[in-house]
C-alpha cells in the first residue's frame, strides 16, 4: 500500500482511538521515515501525531469528543495535544531578555499556578467534580497543562511546566484569539526563529542564531494583536458554562466588554467623559520603562513593561517581591479614584453642596448625612473586577470631634482582620441552590448573585453616612473617608492557608474636611478636589445610578449652569429625564446638546431613543446610522439600530446590524434573542435554531431570585446594601460611648 493512502493525521475524536488506530499511526510513523526524503515539518509533524495517540490512550472527554479541551475554549492551531517539551522555559528566553525575565519571575502570570489561593480552590473544583473540569480555569492558568493533555485523571504527564505557569513561550505562541473569552487563543507550538521562507523553526535555537537573525526571530515571536485588548481578553473575560456548573450559562468576568465600552477605548460615544486617546490595557499595565537590565527587546533604551502591575498585593508579600510589592501599592494609589465628601443634610433638610463652595451652619445636635462621592477615574474597567466575590475593597469613614471621641465609626477592620458586615463594600454575594454563600468561590456552584456592588469605568457612587453632632463640645469635627483594599477578604485566605493570615490593606484614595459647630465658609480647594462643575456631575452621575432621577437632573442643570457651553451637560439632563419618563423635556435637552455640537453621537444616541419611544422610527434610524458610521465599534449603535430595522420588518439589515453586535460580543443576549427570530422569518432555520437555543441557555433564570431572597432575608446588613439608596447610620451608642461602628 502506498504511505500517502495512510491516515497520517490522528482521527480527529481523539477519545474514539482504538488498538488499530494506534497501529495505524505507528506504521504511518515508520513508513514516513522509510523514505527519502523526510521533511524536518513532515518529521515534526509525525512526532506530534504520535503523542497526540499516546494522550489519547488515556485522555478522559467528558464534554465533547470534537473540542477535547473544553470547558476551556482553547484551542490548538491542528486541533491536536502539543507535547509540553516543546515549550522552552522562561529562563531560555531570559538568556536575551534580562529585565523581561526578571520582572516576569515576579507577576501573577508566572505565578498564576502554583499559589495557595488558586491551588486550593482549583483542587476543591477537582475534589467535587473531577480533574476533567479544571480545564476552564487551567486554560488561563496553566496554558500548557491544558494543551498538553495533563489534565486527565491518572495522567502519566511530568509537570516540571507547573511553576512557569504563563511563561514567555505560552503568550508568544498564540495564534489567534476571539472576544468569547474563557480561553479563547489558539495555541501554535513554541518557535523562536522562522527560516528564510518564513516557516516556523520548532525547538530552541542558539541565541548566537537568534542575534544573527532578529527580524526572523520577531516573525515567529510577535503578532500584531499581541499589543491589542483582545489579546488580554480572551482570558481577562469568562463566562461559567452549562458543562462546568450542571445549570446553565452564567457570565463571570468581562474586563474586556468593560475596557471597549469605557471612554478609554473610544469605541463608543456613550461615557460621561472622554478620553484625549485611546488607552489600551498595555497602555496601563505595560507601560514603557527605562532599561534596568541587558535586553535585547529594548528601543532607544526603554522596554514595554513585563510586571503587568495590578492589584495583587498578597502575592507578592507570600513571595517575597518587595520591588513588585512596593510599585503595585504606587499603581492601586496612582488617581486612579478620586474621594469628594461632596455635601451634607442637616436633620433631613436640604442638601448642602458642594462643601468648601458654600456657606452653612451647624447647631450642637444636629443630625448631619455626609454625602461621599467615590469617582472611577482611571480605571479602564470595573472597581472591583473580576473576581469581586472574595476580593475586598471598601469605604472607610469616621468622624471625631476635636477631642478624638468618635462619632461615627464605619469600614473598621476588627483585630481578627474581619470587615466591620455593615461597611460599603465593592463586592458580590454568590449564593447556591442552598440559599448560602458560595465563600470558598465555587463559581461552579452558584445559581444566583445576590448583591453585585462595583463602580463602572468612568462613573461615581453616592455613599451616605448619619451621625448626631455633640451637644457639648466646642471644637471642629474631623470626617474622613477612604476607599482601601486588600486582596481577599479574612475568612476566604484564613480557609486557604489554615489559620489567621495577615494581608497588605491599601488605602487607595482619602479625603478629609472639618465641620465648624457654627459658621463655615467656603475654602479653597484641595489641590485633590476635582472643579466644581465636575463635582456636580460626578454627583448626578452617582444618583443616576441609585435611580434618584430628580437629584440627578438637578445636578446636571446645575453643570449647565455653570458650563453653559459643555454639550454634554444637557445630554446629561436628557438621560435622567428619560430614565423617569420625562421624554419631551428629554427631547428639548437633547436639542439645546445639538445646538452647542452639531452631529454630537452621544446626544443622537439618546434622541433616537426619544423617537423610537415616540413612534418616530425613520428619524431614530437617521441619528442611528450616524452614530453607528462615526462609532462602527459601538455595540449599543449597532444593537439599537438593528432593533428599530426590526421594527420596521426589514429583516435582512436588521440581521446585519446584530452579527455585528455579536462580533464585537459574541454573549450578546438581545442579539441572540433577535437573531432567532430574523433568522427564521429569513428561512434560515439552522442559525435560528442556534441562537434561539444560545438565548435559552444564557438568558436569566426566572427562578434563581427565590434564593437570593433566601439569602438576603437572612443577612440584614446584605439586604440593606443591596437597596441602591441607603444610609449608614451610626449606632446609638456612638459618639456617647465613644466607640462602636455604623450601620
Amino acid at each position: 500500500m502506498d504511505a500517502a493512502m495512510l491516515p497520517c493525521r490522528p482521527a480527529p475524536r481523539i477519545l474514539r482511538v482504538s488498538g488499530i488506530l494506534l497501529a495505524a499511526a505507528t506504521v504511518c510513523v515508520l513508513l514516513a521515515r522509510r523514505q527519502e526524503p523526510v521533511s524536518a515539518a513532515d518529521s515534526l509533524a509525525a512526532q506530534r501525531a504520535a503523542y497526540t495517540h499516546a494522550v489519547a490512550a488515556h485522555y478522559n472527554e467528558p464534554f465533547s469528543q470534537e473540542h477535547p479541551f473544553l470547558p476551556s475554549y482553547a484551542t490548538t492551531d491542528t486541533g491536536q495535544f502539543i507535547d509540553p517539551k516543546s515549550f522552552p522555559s522562561a529562563k531560555y528566553c531570559g538568556h536575551c531578555h534580562q529585565q523581561a525575565y526578571a520582572e516576569w519571575r515576579q507577576t501573577v502570570h508566572a505565578n498564576s499556578f502554583r499559589n495557595p489561593w488558586y491551588v486550593k480552590n482549583v483542587n476543591l473544583l477537582s475534589s467535587q467534580r473531577g480533574i476533567e473540569y479544571s480545564r476552564h480555569c487551567e486554560g488561563c492558568h496553566n496554558p500548557i497543562a491544558l494543551v498538553s493533555g495533563a489534565l486527565t485523571k491518572g495522567s502519566p504527564i511530568n509537570r516540571g511546566f507547573d511553576n512557569d505557569a504563563i511563561t514567555c513561550s505560552v503568550c508568544h505562541s498564540i495564534q489567534k484569539v476571539d472576544t468569547r473569552g474563557t480561553g479563547s487563543y489558539v495555541m501554535g507550538v513554541p518557535s523562536a526563529l522562522v527560516d528564510a521562507d518564513g516557516n516556523p523553526i520548532l525547538g530552541e535555537v542558539s541565541d548566537k542564531e537568534i542575534l544573527a537573525h532578529l527580524d526572523r526571530h520577531d516573525k515567529a515571536v510577535m503578532k500584531d494583536f499581541y499589543r491589542s485588548s483582545e489579546f488580554c481578553g480572551v482570558c481577562h473575560k469568562a463566562a461559567i458554562p452549562k458543562m462546568l456548573n450542571e445549570y446553565k450559562w452564567q457570565r463571570a468576568i468581562f474586563l474586556y466588554d468593560e475596557w471597549q465600552q469605557s471612554s478609554f477605548a473610544k469605541q463608543s460615544p456613550l461615557p460621561f467623559y472622554v478620553k484625549d486617546q485611546v488607552s489600551t490595557c498595555q497602555t496601563c499595565h505595560m507601560p514603557e520603562e527605562s532599561l534596568t537590565l541587558p535586553d535585547y527587546g529594548a528601543e532607544n533604551g526603554k522596554i514595554a513593561s513585563h510586571r503587568w502591575l495590578g492589584a495583587n498585593t498578597l502575592l507578592y508579600k507570600y513571595y517575597g517581591y518587595d520591588e513588585q510589592l512596593e510599585k503595585t501599592i504606587a499603581f492601586l494609589r496612582d488617581q486612579v479614584l478620586n474621594v469628594d465628601i461632596f455635601g451634607i443634610e442637616r436633620n433631613g433638610g436640604k442638601l448642602i453642596a458642594p462643601l468648601g463652595t458654600v456657606p452653612f451652619d451647624v447647631a450642637p445636635g444636629d443630625l448631619l448625612t455626609v454625602f461621599v462621592v467615590i469617582q472611577n477615574k482611571g480605571i479602564g474597567h470595573t472597581l472591583v473586577p473580576e473576581q469581586r466575590d472574595f476580593y475586598q475593597c471598601w469605604v472607610e469613614f469616621q468622624a471625631k470631634d476635636a477631642a478624638g471621641k468618635i462619632l461615627m465609626d464605619s469600614g473598621a477592620l476588627s483585630p481578627d482582620g474581619t470587615l466591620d458586615p455593615t461597611a460599603h463594600s465593592f463586592t458580590n454575594r454568590l449564593v447556591n441552590i442552598r440559599g448560602t454563600l458560595n465563600d470558598h468561590h465555587q463559581v461552579w456552584d452558584t445559581r444566583v448573585v445576590a448583591y453585585n456592588n462595583t463602580i463602572a469605568s468612568g462613573r461615581s457612587q453616592i455613599v451616605r453616612y448619619q451621625f448626631q453632632a455633640p451637644q457639648h463640645t466646642a471644637g471642629p469635627i474631623t470626617i474622613t473617608a477612604k476607599v482601601n483594599y486588600r486582596r481577599f477578604n479574612q475568612q476566604f485566605i484564613n480557609w486557604v492557608m489554615g489559620k489567621h493570615y495577615d494581608m497588605p490593606v491599601v488605602e487607595m484614595a482619602s479625603r478629609t474636611r472639618t465641620l465648624v459647630l457654627g459658621a463655615n465658609q467656603p475654602a479653597a480647594p484641595d489641590p485633590a478636589d476635582n472643579p466644581t462643575w465636575m463635582r456636580w456631575n460626578n454627583y448626578g452621575i452617582a444618583v443616576l445610578d441609585a435611580e434618584q432621577y430628580a437629584a440627578s437632573a438637578d445636578a446636571f442643570e446645575q453643570v449647565a449652569k455653570l458650563r453653559p457651553d459643555y454639550a454634554d451637560a444637557y445630554t446629561n439632563v436628557a438621560i435622567a429625564d428619560i430614565s423617569w419618563q420625562r421624554y419631551d423635556d428629554a427631547r428639548a435637552n437633547l436639542e439645546k446638546a445639538l445646538q452647542l455640537s452639531p452631529q454630537n453621537a452621544r446626544a443622537l444616541y439618546y434622541r433616537a431613543q426619544v423617537e423610537r419611544i415616540q413612534g418616530n422610527l425613520d428619524a431614530a434610524i437617521a441619528d442611528l446610522r450616524i452614530m453607528a458610521e462615526e462609532f462602527p465599534r459601538s455595540r449599543d449603535a449597532h444593537r439599537e439600530l438593528g432593533f428599530s430595522l426590526y421594527q420596521q420588518h426589514k429583516y435582512e439589515e436588521a440581521r446585519r446590524e446584530y452579527e455585528i453586535v455579536q462580533s464585537i460580543d459574541p454573549d450578546d443576549l438581545s442579539a441572540h434573542y433577535i437573531l432567532s427570530i430574523v433568522y427564521r422569518r429569513l428561512g434560515m432555520k439552522d442559525k435560528s435554531a442556534h441562537e434561539a437555543a444560545e438565548f435559552a441557555d444564557q438568558k436569566d433564570d426566572p427562578t434563581a431570585n427565590t434564593y437570593a431572597l433566601e439569602y438576603l432575608a437572612k443577612h440584614p446588613d446584605v439586604a440593606t446594601e443591596s437597596v441602591p439608596w441607603h444610609i449608614h447610620k451610626a449606632n446609638a451608642d456612638e459618639g456617647a460611648a465613644g466607640e462602636g461602628r455604623g450601620r
